[in-house]
């Protein structure tokens, strides 16, 4: 047996071995995502104090670091972002309203960079398989942008908590999906 089919047959074989696991770890994530898309105002909070979260955490450990590090230019550039991130950890922890509509900007804008970036590489990559799927992909991001614009701001309250669940749903399924195909 050569050592592609043994590794393949040990991955799978812990695979299968985990299928029930996989099977629960997906279906908390798609009942996660259906609560995030039915509630998507809250989502969409929790989601904006998270980031806010990480945003000060991270902003602490970059600018307590930033003395350690030798050089005026390289200095000032840890110890500005270090206050950077802070300043929008505590923005979006006591605003997070406000903070939800930044973050929707923000998301807005990636997807329309995605979208571009996309459509450019399915055309640089036709007429090879699977150019038309990302065709799809990229065209999907950026309707998905112009939708963020076209109602921004006052779709910032459930637009994150959608995304959030759509996401935390379609994995849910890939999961469970996997899990069945993993039964004997």
């Amino acid at each position: 047996m050569s050592n592609a089919a043994l590794g393949d047959s040990l991955f799978h074989g812990r695979l299968r071995a985990s299928s029930r696991g996989i099977f629960w770890l997906g279906l908390a994530m798609v009942v996660l995502g259906v609560a995030a898309i039915v509630f998507p105002m809250f989502s969409t909070l929790v989601a904006a104090l998270l980031v806010g979260w990480v945003l000060l955490i991270s902003g602490g450990f970059t600018f307590a670091g930033s003395f350690s590090i030798h050089g005026t230019g390289p200095f000032f550039g840890a110890l500005l972002l270090g206050l950077l991130s802070i300043a929008g950890g505590v923005f979006l922890l006591f605003s997070p309203l406000a903070g939800a509509v930044a973050l929707t900007l923000m998301v807005g804008v990636l997807f329309m960079f995605q979208g571009a970036f996309e459509i450019f590489f399915a055309f640089e990559t036709r007429p090879h398989a699977g150019w038309v799927g990302m065709l799809i992909s990229g065209i999907a991001s950026a309707v998905m942008a112009v939708l963020i614009a076209a109602a921004w701001p006052a779709i910032s309250v459930i637009v994150l908590g959608i995304l959030l669940g759509v996401n935390f749903l379609t994995t849910g399924l890939g999961y469970i999906f996997v899990s069945n195909s993993l039964k004997p």
